[in-house]
């Protein structure tokens, strides 16, 4: 019988047209509230019967173990549900700032995202990350203001923090009636009506909201109503900047229709005038279904946004359709590992992919058989016949598919998607296992983490044999070693967190390189000449100059490989060279001693030439901080920041609490929540994420390279 339902589930599914299928995503800074806002929603459709909580480890979205005792979202988690005959495919993202890559994988495949607000706070730091990050997807978004039943809520200032912080257009489409311990409902600004629940949480969890009209709310909450004209009026002079039938409405001094105005609005999402901002608490249930109502009038369908674009072999443009019968094209987004092996998610954009069937890598030019399809609910998982164009989808059998690979149709044309950008990693650890024999075990782990987790790498140590696990934060790190110890059962040993330095140069010259050995019989002889100029904020850049065949074609590029190895290798104390042009103008030959070897060893020459010339230094990852503190404290905590090699770029006060933004080298960080916390009694946080690379200061650059040497 359940496989009777499952079936039947599917079917409905299935069923859906694609006007009312929505892909988003819940997005927003750790602790705002995401996960719990998830779990209503999936009690709300019927996903799930019982509502989970993230305090007590029992919500359905942190499936993790990891997740439910650290209490925060570490795995993107991929859901799909039904709300009143629409589709809604859901990715609930963690806010964890060291967790970024789950977000930035989810947004890149998803139509719109609900961002979440914590109401005693508005924006917070990390809101402003995966703001960023929707930004450049061009996502559209509609904003829940959470918690607003806790002390020290505020709709309104949460409201222009969209503003004021994320450069938003956020907009209130409602408002609360009552606030913090009496946070009754909320009225909807469209339909000028009001969604009443009970002031008893347990009571509210199992019944819908009462929708009464304002005459039926109780008297003292009569400043709400009154606030309520007001915004409403304000929602409607937003719409008239951009929609002609509110405009002529106002003109006309008619009042718009809600139907006008919902149109209005959604035409103002789509196109990113507008963020709608909705009050609710998703921990006493109220707000969540205005919020899933406002996901289907407010935000895209697969056939709402552009058709997303694709290159053929020959570098042009080529359109995918959200077509089910077109060819068939795919982005694989995530993976992770489960009992039956790799599990591979990816979003279609156009065509349809039947299980038993094959794909073709466009990346790998290898095939892959789709074994079997599941669409996947947080932990669990169904089977399914086929996935088409619009939908989110995982599939099991591919053994060399990674994240931003792009799939079609083994038949159909090779078109590759615009694959997936992540951070580069600037924080390292040793790690070797206690017992010799799991070394094998731990290397193999080790690199199915840096396959699911395109931010975590690792790799040995040429000069030590250490190996090194890298990454973007040290809970990043943390996170893996304790999955080593726990899932995989392998007792392992972490040195201290290593900085990800780098090396440049200041100053332009020309560098040559020799490589000439004789040895009875053929010699070997390379030559070359660069020009080293500094390249800021470009990275390696490897122009070929030559002319007049000073240097044989077949050596050109021997040449250049060997320097980009060499700058690989640093110059000063052995980190990778950054933002570096070189220009390949001159050289010589020998008809017959030239060979590959000896130039690429004549430009690991050039480079040993720049290290000497061209003023070398060492580069040290800045960070930029947000440091929450009681106002007590500011002073002993900027104090701190200045004995860091900090700076204050800013500061912002919340209540009673103070946000100190600064930039600081990554190197001083290391261990800060515990000093934080000493110098504030308990009570300061912060975050922090990668900002950009800056020269070290000389006493500093001759430390790291007597360490080094």
């Amino acid at each position: 019988m359940a496989m009777d339902n499952d079936q039947a589930m599917i079917a409905t599914y299935e069923a859906v047209p694609l006007e009312k299928v929505r892909n988003i995503g819940i997005m927003a800074h750790i602790d705002a509230g995401k996960t719990t806002t998830s779990e209503r929603i999936l009690y709300y459709t019927g996903k799930t019967h019982k509502i989970g909580e993230v305090h007590d480890g029992g919500a359905s979205m942190d499936f993790d173990p990891q997740e439910q005792k650290r209490g925060i979202t570490i795995y993107s988690a991929a859901t799909t549900c039904l709300w009143k005959g629409y589709r809604i495919n859901l990715i609930d993202t963690p806010g964890h700032v060291d967790f970024t890559a789950e977000v930035e994988r989810s947004l890149r495949v998803l139509d719109g995202a609900v961002c979440v607000l914590d109401g005693k706070n508005g924006v917070e730091p990390q809101t402003e990350t995966v703001w960023r990050q929707a930004d450049k997807y061009n996502i559209p978004r509609i904003v829940f203001v959470n918690k607003l039943d806790a002390t020290g809520a505020d709709f309104e200032m949460s409201v222009a923090s969209v503003k004021e912080r994320l450069g938003g257009n956020g907009v209130a489409i409602a408002y609360p009636v009552g606030l913090e311990q009496n946070l009754l409902g909320l009225i909807d600004l469209v339909e000028m009506k009001a969604w009443l629940w009970d002031l008893d949480a347990k009571k509210s969890a199992d019944m819908a909201p009462r929708i009464v009209s304002l005459d039926e709310v109780p008297g003292q909450y009569a400043h709400d109503i009154e606030q309520a004209h007001f915004y409403r009026s304000h929602l409607i002079d937003q719409l008239a900047n951009f929609d002609d039938e509110i405009m002529n409405a106002v003109l006309e001094e008619k009042e718009p229709t809600p139907e006008q105005i919902k149109a209005a609005i959604r035409k103002g999402v789509l196109a990113g005038h507008i963020y709608p901002c909705i009050p609710g608490s998703a921990y006493k249930n109220k707000g969540v279904q205005y919020v899933l109502d406002s996901v289907l009038d407010y935000l895209p369908s697969p056939l709402d946004v552009p058709p997303s674009e694709g290159t053929d072999a020959e570098g042009n443009k080529v359109a995918c359709p959200p077509d089910p019968k077109a060819p068939f094209v795919a982005l694989a987004f995530k993976i992770t590992t489960n009992q039956f092996g790799n599990l591979c998610f990816f979003r279609v954009y156009s065509g349809t992919i039947k299980a038993g069937s094959y794909i073709y890598n466009v990346r790998k030019g290898t095939k892959e058989r789709v074994s079997r399809l599941l669409l996947m609910n947080a932990s669990s998982s169904e089977s399914i016949t086929e996935a088409k164009a619009g939908e989110i989808a995982a599939a099991i059998g591919f053994s060399s598919t990674r994240t931003g690979d792009t799939l079609v149709g083994e038949n159909d044309p090779k078109v590759t998607l615009e694959s997936i950008k992540f951070a580069e990693p600037v924080i390292s650890e040793a790690i070797e296992p206690v017992s010799k024999n799991d070394q094998d075990k731990m290397a193999a782990a080790l690199v199915k983490f840096t396959e699911e987790d395109p931010t975590f790498h690792y790799y040995t140590n040429e000069e030590t044999g250490q190996g090194i696990i890298a990454g973007v934060g040290e809970l990043q790190l943390d996170v893996n070693v304790t999955r080593l110890k726990n899932d995989y059962k392998i007792n392992v040993k972490v040195g201290a967190p290593q900085v990800a330095y780098r090396e440049t140069i200041r100053k332009e010259n020309s560098c040559e390189g020799k490589y000439i050995k004789q040895s009875g019989g053929h010699g070997q002889y390379g030559h070359v000449v660069f020009k080293m100029e500094p390249n800021p904020g470009k990275g390696i850049e490897v122009v070929d100059a030559i002319t007049g065949g000073a240097i044989p074609k077949e050596f050109i590029k021997p040449s250049i490989e060997g320097l980009k190895e060499a700058l690989e290798r640093g110059m000063i104390a052995g980190y990778p060279v950054i933002d570096v042009k070189a220009t390949l103008y001159d050289g010589s030959y020998h008809d017959v001693d030239s060979s590959e070897a000896a130039y690429k060893l004549a430009s690991a020459q050039a480079v040993k030439v720049a290290a000497e010339k061209c003023d070398p230094v060492i580069l040290e990852p800045i960070v930029r901080a947000d440091i929450t503190t009681p106002l007590d404290y500011v002073g002993t905590v900027m104090g701190d920041i200045s004995s860091r090699r900090g700076s204050v770029e800013g500061m912002v006060q919340k209540a009673n609490a103070q946000v100190i933004t600064a930039t600081i080298p990554l190197a001083n960080m290391f261990g800060y929540i515990s000093d934080l916390r000493s110098m504030t009694q308990g009570r300061g946080i912060y975050t922090m994420e990668f900002d950009h690379y800056q020269e070290v200061p000389r006493s500093v650059q001759e430390e790291i390279v007597k360490k080094r040497g």
